[in-house]
């Protein structure tokens, strides 16, 4: 097919089902019927993370949205990779071409020894390959190891939008951009490469996309570029307890995410963001035995505040679960049922969405119990 026909078409299926999900994702702040089912680096459980394949997976497994955590590469593109440290999720320690780039630098305060994004091209990065982070843990998508390139962020709207239009249902985009401020202080800034890109493409002129970032700055900036009316709504992610985010401890400002997660904190948030997306914890927390105990007034503050809460992350295997949901298989076996019936307690507190590992066992969660 012609490009210009292909492209045609993918922006009328994008256009024709983005108010829909739009409508039902970012727009008032009251719970939908339906929680967003939210792919977690693609389906991260089931296939090396950030890569096509993880997220061709989570589309056919029935996520609402997708999700690419976006670092820079040293001449300027923005990557899907959980961290600018690439060493344990590329097999870049298995190139000898570049073993004299393995280096030490401080990211947001913390120390650490890898090989980094922001230090080759993006022709370099393209010859290395995805390897699955938590291989002891998820022996499937470890089975997948060294099959899959590195994938920039304009080919993964690009294959949204193929996927949109092959499926005929919108596929949302949920990228979050890591380590803002450091990039900025390198001279590789992410914000208004995220614009353009989101700018360039028929697709995510119109499909519902949520920008996601742990900074407060780098949010607010966005909020001042976006015209309203707009297809992109930002999500204010959290952190637990008394961490302040990066942009203010570099600006020696003193708030934190428990002070963000506050009444007060909240209806700040409502100034510039849209969404709360805090840690499940933060909504029911555990008891000293492991075990679900009541739920928080998060939800409820949230709501009252104008936000719409989307929390981080489910996933399936034991060690991650709340002890009321374990097996007896062992902490690193997977869970199905275990993971359902968790996210269902959650489900029930009036989240409007919520990020999984396993796409489809959110899906499953969003049918009631029997």
């Amino acid at each position: 097919m012609p490009d210009v026909t292909r492209r045609a078409l993918i922006g009328t299926a994008a256009g024709a089902a983005a108010l829909t999900l739009t409508s039902r994702a970012v727009g008032a702040a009251t719970a939908p019927k339906v929680p967003l089912v939210i792919a977690h680096r693609g389906a991260s459980a089931l296939r090396p993370e950030h890569t096509l394949a993880a997220y061709a997976k989570a589309i056919q497994d029935g996520a609402d949205f997708i999700e690419p955590d976006l670092v820079v590469t040293k001449d300027g593109v923005l990557i899907a990779r959980h961290e600018n440290n690439i060493a344990e999720t590329t097999d870049v320690a298995r190139h000898p071409e570049f073993s004299a780039r393995r280096t030490r630098k401080t990211v947001d305060g913390e120390v650490q020894d890898g090989w980094f994004a922001e230090d080759f091209t993006l022709a370099e990065l393209k010859t290395l390959r995805a390897v699955e982070r938590l291989g002891k843990v998820r022996p499937i998508s470890a089975g997948y190891d060294g099959q899959f390139q590195i994938a920039t962020f304009e080919e993964i709207v690009d294959f949204a939008a193929a996927e949109a239009a092959a499926r005929g249902r919108t596929i949302g985009l949920i990228p979050e951009l890591k380590h803002g401020t450091y990039f900025a202080g390198i001279g590789l800034p992410t914000e208004d490469r995220l614009l353009a890109v989101l700018g360039a493409h028929a697709y995510t002129r119109r499909a519902p996309v949520v920008v996601q970032s742990f900074e407060i700055a780098n949010l607010r900036y966005l909020r001042t570029k976006l015209r309203r009316p707009t297809n992109v709504r930002l999500a204010q992610l959290i952190a637990d307890g008394d961490i302040r985010p990066a942009d203010v401890a570099k600006a020696g400002g003193t708030t934190t995410f428990a002070q963000m997660a506050t009444l007060k904190g909240l209806r700040a948030m409502a100034t510039y963001a849209d969404i709360v997306s805090p840690g499940t914890r933060a909504i029911i927390p555990l008891r000293a035995d492991g075990r679900l105990g009541p739920p928080s007034t998060l939800v409820r503050d949230a709501h009252a505040a104008g936000l719409q809460v989307i929390p981080w992350t489910f996933r399936p295997e034991n060690r991650f679960l709340a002890a009321d949901f374990r097996n007896a298989a062992g902490q690193d076996a997977r869970n199905p049922a275990g993971s359902i019936a968790e996210m269902r307690r959650y489900i029930a507190t009036g989240i409007d969405g919520f990020f999984t590992d396993d796409p489809a066992l959110g899906r499953a969660a969003l049918t009631p119990a029997t």
